[in-house]
């Protein structure tokens, strides 16, 4: 037994291929980036872009080429592929993080207490001061009015959709919520324009804005809380039905409780998506620089609107008041966004014992 077994190791050893070092992706990303630089440099290109892209070309090909050498073709494929994921992941965060830098370094210029409590009412586009504080409300207003408006109906879209929907009623209302899920904010705004405005004759407000809101917000409810009831079990409404209860109350006491993380999540990243559309704000809130706190009568201001507005003035102040008021804008949706992480974690089903 004794000398068999060096020989069985050696044969076990023999049946592993080489494998690059954990630290080879790291040195084969450092040589890139060298290489790209020099290569950029030499043609005399001054875009980081370029130089970024020669230097993720340059770190696929030697990824490549190592893999091949040291672990075999098959071996080289998957850490290409690997290797890939990373660039494109690389890639997307770029622009993101790059744009978040560039409001958070020219909106933290005027972004204060004073800038968030004061309204632009008797400031002019060139002078400096005023504040967000109208827009803040219009947008607390508008979004909430909408919410009010699609979450309810969005769920109850789902809930038939996923628990009764058979037949024709439930191909087609699938087949509008597709549709609704593709239309332009303008389109939107249009509609509402055209009917409650020009049709009813009931005047620009928050209120006009925010059912333009719900329509963008209603397809991504339904579809949201439509995944997510279709991954609670039908073990559980099995067993519920099966203990005579009927099935409305089924889904109110045992499918939405399970499935609520999640319908929360998509609600709050639906609310994240209409807070920065400015289209359906621009045609049927019209904009104002006053505070205006009722959202039934008259114009209102919102955070877009804002935006666009003193971008568009383009003098240096309401330069700075756009990019603060950006900065902000961000904040929330971020907020909202860590809101709904939080909610769906808080909610999740604990799986430990």
């Amino acid at each position: 037994m004794s000398n068999n077994a060096p020989a069985t190791r050696k044969h076990a050893s023999t049946l592993r291929g080489g494998r690059l070092p954990k630290w080879a992706p790291w040195a084969i990303a450092a040589g890139s980036i060298a290489v790209g630089a020099v290569v950029s440099l030499a043609a005399g290109l001054d875009s980081k872009i370029q130089w970024g892209l020669i230097a993720a070309i340059v770190f696929l090909l030697g990824t490549y080429v190592f893999a091949t050498r040291v672990e075999g073709r098959r071996q080289a494929k998957d850490r290409i592929a690997t290797s890939l994921v990373w660039v494109c992941f690389i890639v997307a965060v770029v622009p993101l993080v790059s744009l978040i830098w560039e409001t958070l370094k020219r909106g933290i210029k005027v972004f204060d207490v004073f800038f968030l409590s004061h309204s632009m009412g008797v400031v002019a586009d060139a002078e400096t001061g005023g504040g967000i504080y109208h827009a803040i409300i219009g947008t607390l207003e508008q979004v909430g009015i909408a919410s009010l408006i699609a979450v309810p109906i969005g769920v109850l879209t789902a809930i038939y959709l996923v628990e009764y929907g058979r037949g024709k009623l439930a191909a087609a209302v699938t087949f509008f919520v597709d549709v609704m899920t593709g239309v332009p904010s303008i389109v939107a705004g249009l509609f509402i324009l055209s009917f409650w405005i020009l049709i009813l004759d009931m005047g620009y407000s928050g209120f006009a804005g925010a059912m333009a809101l719900s329509i963008l917000m209603m397809p991504v409810v339904v579809r949201s809380t439509e995944e997510m009831l279709k991954l609670v079990p039908n073990e559980l409404r099995e067993a519920s039905l099966a203990l005579g209860i009927p099935k409305w109350r089924t889904i109110l006491k045992v499918v939405l409780p399970t499935s609520i993380g999640g319908i929360t999540t998509g609600v709050m990243l639906a609310v994240a998506r209409i807070t920065g559309e400015t289209a359906p704000v621009l045609l049927l809130v019209w904009g104002t620089n006053f505070i205006n706190n009722n959202p039934f009568d008259g114009p209102q201001a919102s955070l877009p609107l804002y935006i666009y507005r003193q971008y568009a003035a383009g003098t240096e102040a309401s330069t700075d008041r756009a990019w603060a008021a950006a900065l902000a804008l961000i904040l929330f949706v971020m907020i909202l966004n860590m809101g709904a992480r939080a909610i769906a974690r808080w909610k999740a089903p604990k799986t430990g014992r």
